[in-house]
């Protein structure tokens, strides 16, 4: 059995297994470790190249994870399977939702052509090309791991919120997968040029 990898509940997995990790996950040497930390802590073996997938490191990308998967990775940060994970995110306090307020740029209301400055911490900062359709392309890049001509979509960019790429692209390649910038502090610069 597998699970759509598009829902709220894997993301929040993904999440508290890079908090039990102690980093994020930004390279193949990250993945590799954490196979190491994943095999010494629940004694199970979930190969580098599914968790690149699944957290959409690699090009192939995933539409969905194995249960297994799901099972060994919640065991990981302390549920007793992917079902007890669930459960206790539907039982959990934390507030999911909230209102929030300040100036955000919608996408739709921008001219073809329109340039954003965009940063986030520690000191990643792009400069990004308005395509139409809600469609960006990458045109600078300083400290990211974002690249020339990397392209996304997104509705809507705020400050002090994540952004999150939908259908990102690398440049030069067919696979497209999600991203996020600014996940635990948010953007630190939206600057319309």
């Amino acid at each position: 059995m597998s699970v759509s990898v598009n829902i709220p509940e894997i993301t929040v997995l993904c999440s508290r297994v890079e908090e039990k990790y102690g980093k994020p996950l930004e390279t193949h040497n990250c993945f590799i470790s954490l196979v190491g930390a994943i095999e010494a802590e629940v004694r199970e073996h979930v190969s580098e190249s599914t968790l690149e997938r699944i957290w959409g490191y690699s090009t192939r990308g995933a539409e969905s994870v194995s249960l297994r998967t799901l099972n060994v990775l919640s065991c990981y940060v302390g549920a007793s399977s992917w079902k007890g994970f669930c459960a206790g995110l539907k039982h959990s306090s934390q507030i999911e939702s909230e209102e929030f307020s300040g100036d955000s740029i919608v996408s739709a209301a921008l001219a073809v052509g329109k340039r954003l400055k965009l940063g986030w911490l520690p000191d990643r900062i792009i400069t990004v090309e308005y395509r139409g359709m809600n469609r960006f392309v990458v045109i600078e890049s300083i400290n990211s791991s974002l690249r020339l001509d990397d392209s996304f979509e997104c509705l809507q960019i705020q400050l002090g919120r994540p952004l999150y790429l939908d259908r990102f692209r690398r440049a030069n390649t067919d696979g497209e997968t999600r991203y996020v910038v600014g996940e635990r502090s948010g953007l630190t610069l939206v600057k319309v040029l």
